[in-house]
């Protein structure tokens, strides 16, 4: 038996009867100021931030890519599918077939 997915709401739900389980239980929610949890030392952990440093320049690389480009082996052009021979009547004088020929 193929066991049905949980659903946002069905998650939701769950988390509330917990917190709410947790309250009755004598339990207290404490307020914690934001970024308090991430002080590493008493200071906020900024080693994740990338914009306090000065724009770089970058190489320019076309150089490159262009040789790279030109060392690339060019497709083929695609093969025309092999004829196949068909089926040719003769017919006599007459206008009655003679027989069938084969041409490529």
């Amino acid at each position: 038996m193929i066991k049905p997915k949980t659903t946002k709401r069905d998650t939701r739900k769950e988390l509330e009867s917990l917190v709410d389980q947790f309250i009755r239980e004598k339990g207290e929610i404490q307020h914690i100021d934001m970024g308090e949890s991430g002080l590493i030392d008493g200071k906020y952990n900024t080693s994740h931030i990338g914009f306090g440093e000065p724009k770089q320049d970058r190489t320019p690389l076309n150089h490159v890519v262009a040789a790279i480009q030109q060392r690339k082996k060019p497709t083929p052009p695609p093969r025309p599918a092999p004829r196949r021979p068909k089926k040719k009547i003769i017919y006599d004088d007459f206008g009655d077939p003679l027989r069938w020929v084969w041409e490529e």
